[in-house]
């Protein structure tokens, strides 16, 4: 599975890159503008840092099939073939595709919340389909299942072409799509740094971690390490207790502690396992 990152900061860019194994970086207009520099400057920028050969995605925010063909020469012909245009998933979108293909400019289908929209992108010869997980979510369904009703539509039908799964809110549901085994994901990266991340990074924090979260002042922030620290010598029931975490009293912590173990196991639980749990309900 190929991993980008999904944003615009240059410093970022360079960090990720830095540390992780990254293939390429996605952009949209939104995290362009947020920079506040011409965006052709920024993505020039980009492509220095991820070399020629690194995978770069470029919204094309034209409203017609034909301005976004000429849209899509023009930011290939400044960023270099292995620059991938993002078509959005409408019907003006899948006409532009279709030109696309025809002059073997690579480009992905965007902005997908359904099923069929993707399967639509790849018939049109789309590289990639990207449905925003966690926008999915936000409608009221299921995004990290969506996005493989999707893969599986994409391998059944035959398409030279795979996902791109982009919008995460956490590093658990882009784990859930590498073992599923889609073609790429796109994260932010928080989300990406988070994937090595784990409970034992509690015991690395210290008070001027905290006190930079919203409404942890300095004295919340020292209870919060005290209780860290004195948690090694004592059960997760305990520690769930003394984190201080809203609703979550002694027998709650009981019940969590007895149903999963482990803090790690905790963390990776789904809302709908623990709403399940008798004296937790809804989370």
């Amino acid at each position: 599975m190929k991993l980008c990152i999904d944003t615009a900061d240059t410093a970022q860019i360079r960090h990720i890159y830095q540390y992780f194994p990254v293939d390429g970086v996605s952009t949209n207009p939104s995290i362009l503008a947020k920079t506040g520099r011409n965006p052709y400057e920024v993505l020039k920028e980009i492509r220095s840092i991820i070399g020629e050969d690194g995978e770069l995605f470029v919204q094309a925010t034209a409203r017609t099939a034909q301005d976004m063909e000429r849209e899509a020469r023009r930011i290939v012909g400044e960023l270099g073939e292995f620059t991938l245009i993002k078509i959005p998933c409408v019907p003006e979108g899948f006409k532009a595709m279709k030109m696309l293909h025809r002059e073997g400019i690579r480009f992905i289908g965007t902005a997908i919340y359904t099923a069929m929209q993707g399967w639509l992108a790849a018939k049109c010869g789309a590289e990639y389909v990207a449905p925003y997980v966690n926008r999915i979510d936000n409608m009221g369904f299921d995004g990290v299942q969506v996005a493989k009703d999707i893969h599986d539509a994409i391998m059944g039908s035959g398409f030279d072409s795979g996902l791109l799964a982009a919008s995460f809110k956490n590093s658990q549901q882009v784990l859930e799509l590498a073992k599923y085994g889609v073609k790429a994901v796109t994260a932010a990266p928080d989300i990406i740094e988070g994937l090595v991340k784990n409970a034992a990074d509690l015991y690395f924090l210290e008070a001027g971690d905290l006190e930079a979260l919203e409404r942890m002042g300095k004295k919340s922030a020292e209870n919060a390490i005290s209780a860290i620290e004195a948690s090694k010598d004592r059960g997760l029931e305990r520690l769930l207790y003394a984190l201080g975490i809203r609703q979550v009293g002694q027998k709650a912590g009981k019940v969590l502690a007895a149903r999963f173990g482990t803090l790690d196991k905790l963390a990776a639980a789904s809302e709908e396992e623990l709403t399940a749990i008798d004296d937790v309900g809804a989370v």
